[in-house]
């Protein structure tokens, strides 16, 4: 007889529910949250596991990873279909409820699976979201302080990242207390750059090193950056069926509205990750912007300009640069500018 078992998990413990195929319930307990000691609890049990269902989260896939090496049949389910099953149940929110909520989606199996990315690719992504936030807060400091001299009358105008710091002393020379105010903060603004100059560099080497980016940066477009955050994102692309649905995952594909006689798009449905969109989207602008190089693919997006208008021409190429990029890593080729190639480059 196999077992299903849901975890609900929280920082300090995890609450854990296994149930029969009946949907009796065998065990309630919470135990710490790290693997070795749910393990120990479910081998206690001395029975034969169906599913181990843990909701999508910031622990989930250290979890995951731990239970999958023990050879423990776990999946990582989407969490908006848990949080609406979980409420169907009717019942008071608790974490002793929601692990029998997850145990008995398990063993009914209405449940969607999310990936769980490799070691590697989480690597891959910190290195993104760090040197994201980094960049973030060095241009918050510089609006801040364009800011507040503002309210004196001094204006530090367009000037060049190097120039920023000589032009904020040279406007609050007059103004000793100004002066001792904005001191900190310049120097704030300067372990920022430096930090963020070395976490640049990070990223520019394991880009050079990895044939995957390098190939993905053929492409027009695409920069070190976008292709290190398609390798993070997709990092694995055999999970993909069809090329096409790199495009859904990053929420560029139109959402539908049907009911009766009333059937429209509505707009991209921007699901699945942020990130990734927002680096297709900024390739796709520069594509159709900046690149000096002539390709099908601009000449393309820019008809969809001349009829749609350019934002949508850009949602438009990015959708269509997430499939062949995709494209490109399964068949291990580079872009192809010609037009004579293209149905080959996106033959899905």
């Amino acid at each position: 007889m196999a077992h299903f078992v849901g975890l609900d998990v929280s920082v300090k413990e995890t609450s854990v529910c296994v149930v029969d195929d009946t949907g009796k319930v065998i065990l309630e307990q919470k135990v710490p949250t790290e693997p070795a000691d749910i393990i120990t609890l479910l081998n206690s049990l001395g029975v034969s596991y169906g599913r181990i269902g843990i909701e999508a989260g910031s622990l989930s896939q250290w979890l995951v990873n731990g239970l999958a090496e023990a050879g423990l049949p776990v999946v990582c389910v989407e969490t908006r279909h848990m949080k609406a099953l979980v409420e169907a149940q009717k019942v008071n929110k608790s974490d002793r409820n929601d692990a029998r909520g997850i145990a008995q989606m398990m063993r009914v199996g209405l449940f969607k699976p999310v990936h769980v990315k490799t070691l590697a690719s989480q690597e891959r992504r910190m290195l993104l979201t760090s040197r994201k936030l980094l960049q973030k807060k060095l241009l918050d400091v510089e609006a801040d302080l364009r800011g507040t001299l503002r309210n004196f009358g001094l204006k530090v105008g367009m000037v060049s990242p190097r120039e920023f710091e000589p032009r904020i002393r040279a406007l609050v020379e007059g103004f000793p207390r100004l002066a001792a105010i904005v001191e900190p903060v310049l120097t704030v603004r300067q372990t920022l750059r430096q930090q963020f100059a070395v976490l640049h560099k990070m990223l520019l080497g394991l880009v050079r090193q990895d044939p995957v980016c390098r190939r993905l940066m053929t492409a027009p477009g695409v920069g070190p950056v976008v292709a290190l955050a398609y390798r993070a994102t997709v990092d694995q692309p055999q999970r993909f069926l069809h090329s096409k649905a790199v495009g859904a995952q990053a929420g560029l594909t139109p959402k539908r509205r049907q009911s009766g006689e009333t059937d429209y798009d509505v707009g991209i449905s921007k699901s699945g990750d942020v990130m990734l969109r927002t680096m297709l989207y900024e390739a796709a602008q520069s594509l159709l912007t900046h690149s000096r190089k002539w390709s099908w693919l601009k000449a393309w997006g820019l008809r969809v300009a001349q009829r749609r208008g350019m934002r949508r021409a850009a949602v438009a190429v990015a959708r269509r640069l997430a499939v062949i990029l995709h494209r490109m890593w399964i068949d291990a080729a580079d872009f192809r500018w010609t037009r004579a190639n293209k149905k080959a480059v996106l033959a899905a």
